[in-house]
């Protein structure tokens, strides 16, 4: 007689589909079911003629970050607003927990943010570079474009990168 384990799976951090404009409450849903959801938003000055405001706006459109095993996938995608799982490579794509953490870290240092994320599945590598101070010291990115002081981060399990503003001497080619 063979005796199966009851140890539970581990839960790893996945990257959801939301509906358009869903992702805070997609975020609260699944917080709602007991799972730990993540849905990143940046501060953002909004201005209008007669005033100015502060808004959160989510800082990738679409996606919510869930940490969820394989047998939660079911109670996941019946979740109000979830349209499905992000995949790569065929696989639903994981997120690491140190990038989840570097993302964090770098919202928590932003107070204006100025970041915007751009879908690189089409996009062809190019020149490689070390990040050389802040917050990603020590990293290595792909610039896609070369402008006064802007560098591309690709966060590789997302297949997407993020666009942060870095001064020219923070950066070098490898």
């Amino acid at each position: 007689m063979e005796i199966k384990s009851t140890k539970p799976a581990e839960k790893q951090w996945h990257v959801i589909y939301t509906k358009s404009k869903w992702e805070k409450k997609v975020d609260q849903l699944l917080t709602d079911k007991g799972f730990e959801s993540w849905c990143p938003v940046q501060m953002q000055e909004r201005y209008w003629s007669d005033r100015k405001k502060i808004i959160y706006t989510p800082l990738f459109r679409s996606y919510v970050f869930v940490k969820a095993s394989k047998e939660d996938y079911t109670n996941v995608l019946s979740t109000f607003g979830v349209v499905n799982f992000l995949y790569f490579e065929k696989k639903p794509a994981l997120i690491r927990d140190n990038e989840i953490e570097e993302i964090k870290k770098y919202l928590g240092l932003s107070t204006i943010a100025n970041i915007e994320i751009v879908d690189m599945s089409n996009m062809p590598p190019q020149t490689k570079v070390a990040i050389n101070q802040g917050l990603f010291m020590g990293r290595r990115g792909e610039v896609i474009k070369a402008s006064k002081n802007n560098v591309f981060v690709r966060l590789e399990s997302l297949n997407m990168m993020m666009i942060v503003e870095f001064k020219l001497h923070e950066v070098s080619p490898i």
